[in-house]
């Protein structure tokens, strides 16, 4: 992880999926940002893959309207690489594609400067994942050309159970080496994500009261007001779980629990997000439902609209026992975390939209004020806000002005928006950045993958025996009342956001 201007003097990115909505959402208008920055490499390339024809021209006019829908401001930067914008059309199963697009790179290497240098970003849906793996490798495409480099990028989710994980990690490293893989999740590319290391380890008021000693408990919560809009088929498959739990979550938790790291270099840095993913308790199948509530919401009211159910849906079955939102209670077995409970929460239609993780400190030993002078009193609490308001936020008990002593729960706040004169960067921008120069620290190691399968996969195989009922809640509401129950006794509530 380095703060230099890193650039390379040549690369081509190839986008397979290349018509998708993630695509023109946020990989064009991702590119084109890093093109009004200057951080592309100075002899650039795009190239498009997929089934829809098209020629190169309408293929550059595809991604240009997308890039002046989501981000016109780096539109005229991007119009100048328009002539190394190559489009290849067919299905991920026909030999034919492969030889085209090899054709395509050549022409890449020789006319515009690629140097060999190959990013091939997956943007599709994931059972299309070993189909493209398999056309790459029977091209020689997904061997290092000379002088040059080969990357891939996969997105989530990777595999739907501890079983599929395992089995597309070995497929994958039958055609590829490690270092050649790019697994994304795009949270890990958030500024705030990022800076609960910096604020960790480069500040010597916080780590040394960032254990069991001090804090309480540990509450993450990841709420979402909007429902599952138009993915109601793929909600159906994965759930609040998968969708959000095995990766985004338990991502941040392991920023939030881990030990420093010798040094900031990739394979440094998740080593100790590794043995933190590793160091939390499995829980048995058949008592998972003292640690997890599983909820689906109904229709409701969210910021002032009436909103339906999820049963009503499009593409969503009208008895399906999908979870649209998920808490749990998580112990960490080392030195640091012993005793220390981990909540989470993460869901759909829920109030507001706020992504947030919130260290609660244990009460003072004795307070040695009076009941009458304590006034709406909460325990010290740390907020590293996510979204979407990203920074930091420090609550402390301070007097009420007056001539009497009264306290009162205060907070400081600090905004990175505030703080910096600097725009951060969209996390798009940044991963693909970084998966150009090769810097893996924020991508997804396959160990990290298979340890958060392993930690989810009792839950997976409790909902599957119809041990874990999926309860209702009202949509705008902060989920069922079961994930209540999973609190310790001595603190009776989540967080009011």
């Amino acid at each position: 992880m380095t703060s230099d201007n890193r650039k390379l003097e040549g690369a081509v990115i190839v986008v397979l999926g290349a018509t998708g909505d993630l695509a023109s959402r946020k990989l064009y208008p991702a590119i084109a940002s890093l093109a009004l920055r200057g951080q592309l490499p100075t002899h650039f390339s795009l190239v498009g893959v997929a089934r829809t024809e098209m020629t190169d021209d309408g293929f550059a006019s595809d991604v240009c309207n997308a890039i002046g829908e989501h981000n016109s401001d780096a539109l005229s930067a991007f119009q100048a690489l328009r002539p190394a914008m190559k489009y290849v059309t067919g299905t991920f199963d026909d030999p034919s594609l492969w030889s085209d697009l090899a054709e395509v790179l050549g022409i890449c290497d020789r006319d515009h400067g690629a140097g060999g240098n190959r990013m091939f970003y997956l943007s599709t849906l994931p059972q299309f994942f070993e189909a493209v793996i398999t056309g790459l490798h029977g091209a020689g495409l997904t061997e290092d050309p000379e002088g040059g480099f080969t990357r891939v990028v996969i997105e989530k989710p990777f595999g739907h159970d501890l079983d599929s994980g395992r089995a597309l990690n070995e497929f994958v490293h039958a055609h590829l080496n490690e270092r050649q893989i790019f697994r994304i999740d795009h949270y890990l590319g958030k500024e705030t994500v990022q800076n609960v290391l910096a604020l960790r380890f480069a500040n010597a008021i916080f780590e040394p009261i960032w254990d069991r000693r001090y804090i309480d408990n540990v509450q993450i919560t990841v709420a979402e007001s909007i429902g599952v809009e138009h993915r109601g088929m793929f909600y159906e498959q994965a759930g609040t779980l998968r969708d959000i739990v095995q990766n985004h979550a338990l991502q941040v938790l392991s920023l939030v629990a881990m030990e420093p790291p010798a040094s900031f270099e990739a394979d440094a840095v998740r080593d100790e997000k590794v043995k933190a993913l590793r160091a939390i308790e499995h829980m048995n199948v058949f008592d998972v439902g003292m640690s997890v509530a599983r909820g689906q919401y109904t229709p409701g009211t969210v910021d002032g609209e009436t909103v339906k159910g999820y049963l009503d849906e499009e593409g969503v079955s009208p008895t399906s026992t999908t979870e649209t939102f998920i808490a749990m209670r998580l112990a960490i077995d080392n030195w640091r975390w012993a005793g220390v409970p981990f909540y989470l929460r993460a869901g759909k239609r829920l109030s507001k939209r706020v992504t947030e993780v919130a260290l609660r400190f244990k009460s003072v030993p004795h307070l040695a004020l009076p009941t009458t002078a304590v006034d709406s009193m909460e325990p010290n609490t740390l907020v590293l806000r996510i979204q979407p308001d990203e920074g930091v936020r420090l609550e402390f008990g301070a007097k009420i002005p007056g001539p009497g002593f009264a306290v009162r729960t205060v907070g400081l706040d600090f905004s990175f928006r505030d703080g910096f004169a600097e725009v951060a960067p969209e996390a798009y921008e940044r991963l693909l950045l970084d998966a150009l120069v090769g810097d893996a620290t924020l991508f997804i190691r396959e160990d990290e993958v298979d340890v958060a399968w392993q930690i989810v996969q009792p839950i997976i195989e409790a909902t599957q025996r119809g041990a874990l009922p999926v309860h209702p809640y009202t949509a705008g509401t902060w989920g069922p009342y079961a994930s209540d129950q999973l609190l310790d006794a001595h603190f009776d509530h989540w967080r009011n956001l």
